[in-house]
Parts: structure tokens; sequence; C-alpha cells
């Protein structure tokens, strides 16, 4: 078994989550989550002027700010980790830095606390 987390923008979830359930995925978590990659990016951030009655760029020490994203987290079998991760690419990707990242990681044990089944009868 393996764990998918994956980190994307907060204006695909909804998107993420709906190509997730279509192939059969609909057991997830999605959490609120703070960040930001290596690289500066733009999200265009401005403020109203109103002594100059026109948006303006904000400070540029305000692009390096925390960007608000969502984490995906799903636990799935082996033989689905490619579909899965492939699916959340194609929903996510823009070609622009900020697209987010995948982590994929393994799993030892699932235990269903209701029933106390257990790996793949607890997935």
């Amino acid at each position: 078994m393996k764990e998918i987390t994956a980190i994307v923008r907060m204006n695909m979830v909804g998107l993420t989550a709906e190509a997730l359930k279509e192939i059969g995925f609909a057991s997830f978590t999605c959490r609120k989550v703070l960040g930001r990659g290596k690289k500066k990016v733009d999200f265009t951030p401005t403020h109203w002027d109103s002594s100059k009655n026109h948006y303006t760029q904000q400070e540029i020490s305000d692009q390096h700010r925390l960007i608000s994203n969502r984490m995906f987290t799903i636990v799935v079998n082996d033989e689905d980790v490619d579909e899965v991760v492939e699916t959340i690419i194609k929903t996510n990707q823009t070609q622009n830095p900020g697209d987010g990242k995948i982590f994929v990681r393994d799993i030892s044990e699932v235990i269903r606390v209701r029933t106390e089944e257990k790996n793949t009868l607890a997935l």
C-alpha cells in the first residue's frame, strides 16, 4: 500500500476531488495548508490604492509570503498509484510555477477502527 500526498492550489480542490471520484477513489482527506516553493511565484498580488484610484502591486516582500494551498492524502493499493498520480497531475498541471507537489510513501499497515479490518480490507 502507498500513501499519496498531493499539494494543490486552492482553486483546484473541487476539480481534483471530482477527478479522484471519477476514477473510483472517493475516500481521501483534504486539509488547509500554508507553504511556498523555492521559486518566487508572482500571483499578481494587488491592492486598491484609493489615493491613485487604481490597483497597484504590493511590496516585493509580500510576494514571498506563505501561500494557502490544499493537501490531499489518499491511501491506495500499489497497483493504483500510477492511475491516481496521473489523474492528480492531469487535473492540476498548468505549466506554471506553483502547480503543486506529489509525494508517495510506503504504508506498512492500515486498520479500520470500527471493524478492526486490516490492510486491503480496511481501504
